[in-house]
């Protein structure tokens, strides 16, 4: 089962995470490349401002493609199968790659930008089905753990993206960064996404397709036993088999769902509001205002300038080793106690590093705790809302309904991103610090909903979990 994470995770939310940090270490790099093109194609130089349009559209164009691909991850899901659309995801990803790789020696920068989009069609589709697959094979007693792989390959994906970006100042441990680290290898580091992609393609095929899928949608119940053998042994199978099949009984041939049913469907109403709160929640938690402030903070902590990069990589990997312990809480804790207690957590925080960073120059500690609260804020984000948010999407649905579900939370997922993105700079300019009261009430808001609403999955079946949102859905004399 670790084995199988392992092989669905490096080329699904690894990439994600991957291609959302490695774009910030060639920045420089990238911005000559364009002057260059433009005054070699045009014969003059190129507008600041237009570059900076240029490097926008670049860096965004990832979101964009990143929506798409989760509206249509999940339908590619339903028709090629869990592990069938993983591995014809890595073809956009080394299409992208080869984009990304040649835009340079070619001179057309309009080939990166098509290579970023591809690369984030690439993570959308990754980051729907990857947690759809994962939940769907794993046995419920350890369902939240293995889950949490989503979480972890994410946000090692970012923790090594931040490494290669420390790449000139960590020659003297890593002596191969040089090779992506320098100018004329550009093309490489930017192509680098088709390894985890080429990694998937050899090590997935070696494992069984989704036994639900199997069973629930194509109605081979031969080779779902045969899957549910290689995943949790011929001893244990029997009893994972029988709570497929109670749910392939309930269903009674019920098709998989489009997105759009969803919304009419009073049957499935709290677990989608439920999903798309949190979803949102997740994203306007904060944890982008903290990351933007962290350099401001660790300066104020009298930390040298040329020493931030090195603590700014310790936020990374906090985050990671949060994610780690998280997946060993979830299945012992439950999701209830972890996700809400993150969120009361991070108002929190919120709350002391409004009054901090406030009165960072009255008493000369006060900066350290500033620094404590960034930590601090990070685990929270990490053992709460980083990674159960995930795990609980994929628990809340049964088979019919869950693609469709995962597309939904996807989209909601990227066009906060987008809007987070866009926003925030008008937040900060506008608040200032103050910022974070903005987030401590949004925390402190998600915290009460899921407090009220969202009742505990761990060791529960799907069908378990669809009986407890009955009520809500249909009132208490349902």
């Amino acid at each position: 089962l670790l084995l199988a994470v392992c092989a669905v995770g490096i080329g699904g939310t690894f990439q994600y995470g991957y291609n959302v940090s490695i774009i910030n270490a060639p920045t420089q790099h990238i911005h000559k490349f364009l002057n260059e093109t433009w005054s070699s194609r045009y014969h003059k130089e190129l507008n600041p401002d237009l570059l900076t349009f240029l490097w926008s559209v670049i860096a965004s164009i990832f979101s964009l493609g990143g929506l798409c691909g989760a509206l249509i991850g999940g339908s590619m899901a339903i028709r090629l199968g869990r592990k069938g659309a993983l591995l014809m995801n890595n073809v956009i990803a080394i299409l992208a790659s080869i984009l990304m790789g040649i835009s340079f020696p070619t001179g057309l920068f309009e080939l990166l930008i098509a290579g970023r989009f591809l690369i984030g069609i690439n993570s959308g589709i990754g980051f729907c089905v990857q947690p759809l697959y994962v939940g769907e094979f794993a046995p419920k007693h350890l369902r939240g753990g293995l889950a949490m792989g989503t979480s972890i390959f994410l946000t090692g994906g970012i923790l090594t993206g931040q490494i290669i970006g420390l790449r000139q100042e960590m020659l003297f441990i890593f002596p191969v960064l040089e090779l992506l680290g320098g100018e004329k290898h550009l093309p490489l580091l930017l192509s680098s996404s088709c390894v985890p992609a080429f990694a998937q393609l050899l090590f997935l095929p070696w494992f069984p397709e989704s036994p639900r899928y199997l069973l629930i949608d194509r109605g081979d119940e031969l080779s779902c036993a045969k899957a549910l053998k290689r995943f949790h042994g011929s001893s244990e199978y029997r009893r994972e088999m029988e709570d497929i099949q109670r749910e392939c009984f309930a269903l009674d041939g019920e098709k998989p769902k489009k997105p759009w049913q969803l919304f009419s469907d009073r049957g499935v109403r709290w677990q989608l509001i439920t999903v798309i709160v949190m979803t949102m929640g997740q994203q306007f938690s904060g944890i982008n205002a903290i990351y933007f402030y962290a350099t401001y903070v660790f300066e104020q902590a009298g930390i040298l300038a040329e020493k931030i990069p090195y603590v700014t990589l310790g936020t990374g990997v906090c985050e990671c080793l949060t994610a780690l312990s998280c997946g060993l809480l979830i299945d012992h804790v439950g999701r209830r106690c972890l996700i809400i207690g993150g969120y009361v957590l991070m108002t929190l925080w919120c709350t002391v590093l409004t009054f901090s960073l406030t009165y960072q120059e009255l008493y000369s500690w006060v900066p350290y705790m500033s620094m404590a609260c960034v930590f601090a804020f990070i685990l929270s984000f990490g053992l709460g809302p980083g990674g159960i948010t995930n795990t609980l999407t994929a628990e809340l649905f049964v088979q019919s309904s869950r693609p469709a579900a995962h597309m939904i939370a996807g989209t909601v997922s990227w066009i906060s991103f987008f809007t987070i993105g866009m926003l925030f700079p008008f937040i900060v300019n506008g608040l200032q610090q103050y910022c974070f009261v903005v987030f401590l009430l949004e925390c402190f808001f998600v915290a009460a909903f899921i407090f009220l609403i969202i009742p505990e999955t761990k060791n529960k079946s799907f069908l378990e979990i669809k009986k407890e949102f009955h009520k809500l859905n249909f009132g208490r004399n349902a």
